[in-house]
């Protein structure tokens, strides 16, 4: 009679060990996958801490700031046209102003 009192404590053991292994590396594999997700946010300047998300602006350095602005307006500059504009000073169209002012004097 005291094998088969045993046998069903040692089935429970054995159940309650198998149960343990699989709870620790589902644990292990979550802890893995979010210390991974945290660093690639990171390297993005975003960062969780327990009161929320914290997003951090990256540094950029004055000069590069402003040859970045002025390159955008530059190009702006460079690819408009102004189809119904005629300066005095400079023909938009590329094309020779030359004859006009001799007709002027």
């Amino acid at each position: 009679m005291g094998v088969r009192n045993i046998l069903p404590l040692i089935l429970l053991l054995v159940f309650v060990g198998i149960l343990a292994v699989v709870g620790f590396i589902v644990y292990s594999i979550v802890q893995d996958v979010g210390k991974n997700t945290r660093e690639k946010m990171e390297r993005k300047n975003i960062a969780f801490t327990r009161d929320g998300m914290k997003v951090q602006v990256r540094e950029i350095k004055d000069e590069a700031y402003k040859d970045r602005t002025q390159s955008v307006l530059v190009n702006m500059w460079n690819h408009t046209s102004f189809p119904a504009y005629k300066s005095r000073l400079w023909d938009m169209s590329g094309s020779s102003n030359a004859a006009e002012q001799d007709k002027r004097k």
